[in-house]
This record gives C-alpha cells, structure tokens and sequence, in this order.
C-alpha cells in the first residue's frame, strides 16, 4: 500500500520510519499551505473545526500524489476526533476517491474491526522490521521533540534574527532522512549544541515566561496557529509548551494500554474549577493553566479553534482561574477567516500588558 496522513507539527518525520517498518510506502502530503486550508473548507461542513478541514486537504494532497491508503487516528469521549474517520471517508469517496481507509482507536467491544484494520497494516512487515521501524520512530519523535523545546528557549534570545528557526528546519531534514539509530542520535546531538550556540550571553530586557495550552492540534500545528511560538520569541517571549507528544505517547500507548490511569494530577490541579474528563484536552488546558499560575509564569495563551466542544468548556472556566491565581490568560479561537494582522496584533498588545505588569511588580 501507499499510505498517506495528516499532518500535525513534525509528527510526519517518525510516523514515515513507522510505516516504513510496516513493509509499505509512504506518502506525506506537502506541508500545510492556504491551499490545503481551501481544498479542506470547500469539501468539509462548514460547521466543522479548523482541525478537520485542514486534515480533509491534506488527505486529498496526499491522494493526488498517488495514495491508495489513509492512515487515520480515532478517538473516545465527548471530543468529535472519533468521528473524523468516518466523515472523511464520505468526503472522499463523495469526491470519487477509493482509497483504503484504516483509523485505528482503543479496541472496544463494539468495535469489531479494530484487529482486522490492524492486521491490514502489518500484513507486509515482519517482527525484526516493525520494531526496528519503531525505535527509529520513537528516536526521531524524541528529537524533534528536544529540537523544538529547545528552539523555544533560545528564540527571544537568538543574537541573529530568524537564525534559530532557519537552523531548526535544517535538523529536522537532517533527522527525517537518518536510516539508523546512531545516525538520528549523531544529528540530534550535533543539532541541540548548534542551536545552543546561537544563543546571545546578554540580555537587554527581562524574557517573560508564557506558558501555552489548548488543542493538542492548534498547539502544535504552525501552520494553524500561525506560528505562534516563532511570533512569540520574536516579541521576546520564552514560550512553555504545556503539549508533548512524547508524553502524549508514553500515557495513551503505553500506560493507558496497560489499564493505569493518567489523569490524576491534571484532576487535582483543576479542583475546584473542573471536576472531570470533558474529551479532547479540555481537562489538561484548565489543569495547566493552575499549574502555570503556580510556576510563576508571567502569563498563559489559550488557543482552540472554533466549535470545540472541550475547549469551550475550558474557555469558560479560565477567567476565573485568572482572576483567583493573578495570571493574566489570552484566548485566541482560529478558524479559516483568521487574519495574520490582528492576530499579531492581540498577541503584541498581550506581550506590552505583560512587561508592563512585571515592572509594576518589580517596582512594587
């Protein structure tokens, strides 16, 4: 088969290895671009989230160049990822495109056909191919992700502007193109040391701390939240990103898959605002905007897109956790209208209430 995927940050460079070590090709659509936003708006329910509309143009991309299967990601709970499989699948096929269409979510027991779509995945691979196809995967996931943690430190301290964010798309190709272990860990140390030394030793003005939360798709989609931690840093912001997908993995593959529970400490930092799971990252967005007030972070930005149910939810509750905790929160909701203009703007004019409210508070 030829697989093709949403897009989603740099999660395309691991899940290629993965399905290369399933025994099948891949296909990763281009990278998001106004093009993929309106192939997506002109085939999707006008009602339907950012999210989903940019995943129906990535799938058409990827179909275009010669897809004939779609790797898809399910879901449980009150958020409507579980259904996104479904939908666009009608979408396709509603456009005449046949593809095989494998969404893999928690087995359940009305879900039949969770073995036999699994079983199409790995029907082409062995066991030594897979699980090698997993640790280079799993290697290069961990890169990127250090890479851009890192990226976010480094940004509103850079000594040339644009020099972080220029270095960091160079590692990322270097990473995607690695075929072993030792060359991902040969690129990711060589990388975070190139990285570091862009740093400049002095700083004219304080760097704020923002903590950011949300949708786990707005949070770590550049192209959706556009691109707000890269906005950020040139403000002179260090930016906290609440989201891991290596965290991510760790406790919704490997610890939810053994029955342990991975939500108690987000549950006791949003006692008192939120008492349960309201699907999506609802829980977490609300849990760790206690947790941020609590680190002293200078301030937190909440960005969703329109509709989601479990950010709404969330939205509401934060006002009051800022005015309790004396952490100033912006909420910012995208969806395909959103203008780059006020965009920066809202996110300037939070910036200047932030630096003003430090110095008040230096002063004191």
């Amino acid at each position: 088969m030829k697989v093709t995927f949403p897009h989603m940050g740099n999660i395309y460079i691991p899940i290629e290895s993965l399905v290369q070590g399933m025994g099948h090709d891949v296909v990763v659509p281009p990278m998001d671009t106004k093009r993929t936003l309106d192939l997506g708006t002109k085939y999707s329910p006008d009602t339907t989230c950012l999210p989903f509309k940019i995943i129906v143009g990535n799938l058409i991309e990827g179909i275009d160049l010669g897809a004939d299967c779609v790797l898809m990601a399910g879901g449980t709970g009150p958020c409507r990822l579980g259904y996104y499989g479904e939908v666009h699948k009608g979408i396709l096929e509603d456009l005449g495109k046949k593809v095989e269409f494998i969404t893999i979510e928690p087995p359940r027991g009305n879900n039949p056909n969770f073995w036999p779509q699994l079983g199409k995945l790995f029907e082409k691979t062995n066991l030594k191919r897979f699980a090698g196809g997993c640790l280079l995967a799993w290697a290069k996931l961990n890169a990127c992700e250090e890479l851009e943690l890192l990226a976010l430190v480094v940004r509103p301290r850079e000594r040339e502007f644009g020099s972080t964010s220029r270095l960091l798309k160079q590692a990322f190709q270097q990473i995607k193109k690695a075929q072993s272990l030792s060359a991902v860990g040969k690129f990711r140390e060589e990388s975070v040391h190139a990285v570091k030394g862009l740093m400049s030793t002095s700083e004219k003005e304080k760097v704020l701390r923002v903590g950011l939360v949300g949708e786990i798709y707005t949070v770590l989609e550049p192209f959706v939240n556009l691109q707000i931690e890269e906005r950020l840093g040139y403000l002179g912001v260090e930016v906290y990103r609440t989201i891991s997908l290596v965290d991510w993995v760790k406790n919704h593959i490997f610890k939810q898959g053994i029955g342990l529970r991975i939500d108690q400490a987000l549950r006791r930092s949003a006692a008192g605002y939120l008492r349960g799971f309201v699907g999506g990252h609802g829980l977490e967005t609300v849990a760790r905007t206690v947790d941020l007030a609590e680190k002293d972070y200078a301030g937190a930005i909440h960005i969703l897109p329109m509709t989601c149910m479990p950010e709404i939810v969330a939205q509401a509750i934060l006002p009051q956790i800022s005015e309790d905790k004396h952490i100033p929160v912006l909420s910012l909701v995208v969806d395909e209208h959103t203008g780059e203009a006020g965009f920066q703007t809202r996110l300037e004019a939070f910036v200047d209430l932030l630096h003003r409210r430090e110095r008040c508070r230096i002063l004191g």
